[in-house]
């Protein structure tokens, strides 16, 4: 038995009561456990359910990067979702913290969708919607990605790790096991899987306001200078209600949501 199946009937017990109906499946391999569900959410899927992926190829991250999955030596799962919250803005940001949350007192949260270690790239979240038609209330189907590295990957897969521009990392990844000695990816899904259904149905009911004050705590970039993808310079200044990026620059206060502007400490 896999180190993630040995798993997968305490992460079963401990979420099917916050998510009736629920259930968990782990495959050996796929492209990705966002794609599989977001097609199964297009199909009428309604039911939640956690994918996790011993092995990914083609597994995906904001704005065409890639992300690598290598077996045993990384955590990729999906969990897809009914959700009707009164506002959607900041659910990536309330992720981020339910995961920080779950993992380590050193992880840190990269703004919109980073988990950071020791100022590298420790993880990523992929957020995506599929309306079906028969979603209740006005629900929608919510996908939500998540790849943490679990060993730190080694230099061919960080050579894999390219954007849509062939853009490198500038840093190596980091790896859990830097600070959790021994970790399974196995143990690592039962950290965080049910806090983070229970977390989901927090924003559902609350909004990201639940969440500010934690992501406050964990936010990696506050007070440093930031350049964003229009070349504008200026110092973060945490997140507003909404979860966007607030930066001072020379022009004034601006609020950065994610899908204009990606944001690198200079």
């Amino acid at each position: 038995m896999s180190d993630l199946l040995a798993h997968v009937e305490s992460v079963w017990q401990n979420v099917v009561p916050v998510l009736p109906g629920f259930t968990v499946e782990v495959l050996p391999t796929i492209d990705s456990t966002n794609s599989e569900l977001m097609r199964r959410a297009r199909a009428g899927l309604m039911e939640p359910v956690l994918l996790v992926a011993e092995e990914q190829t083609a597994g995906r991250g904001r704005v065409g990067k890639a992300w690598h999955s290598r077996r045993g030596q990384s955590l990729t799962f999906s969990l897809a979702l009914p959700m009707a919250p009164v506002s959607w803005s900041g659910l990536s940001l309330a992720v981020g913290v339910s995961l920080a949350n779950s993992l380590h007192p050193d992880v840190r949260l990269k703004w919109p969708n980073d988990l950071w270690l020791h100022e590298r790239k420790l993880g990523g979240i992929l957020v995506e919607t599929a309306s079906t038609g028969e979603a209740p209330h006005g629900a929608r189907m919510v996908v939500i990605g998540v790849g943490l590295n679990v060993a730190r990957p080694d230099a061919e897969a960080v050579a894999r790790l390219s954007d849509a521009h062939g853009a490198l990392p500038t840093m190596a990844p980091a790896g859990l096991a830097e600070i959790l000695v021994g970790v399974t990816a196995g143990e690592v899904l039962a950290r965080v899987a049910p806090a983070l259904a229970q977390d989901l149905q927090g924003f559902e009911s609350q909004g990201f306001a639940a969440f500010g004050q934690r992501f406050a705590q964990r936010d990696a970039l506050q007070g440093r200078s930031v350049q964003l993808s229009d070349g504008t310079r200026g110092t973060a200044c945490g997140v507003g209600e909404d979860g966007a990026l607030r930066v001072l620059t020379e022009q004034g206060m601006r609020n950065i949501t994610s899908a204009e502007v990606s944001v690198r400490p200079c």
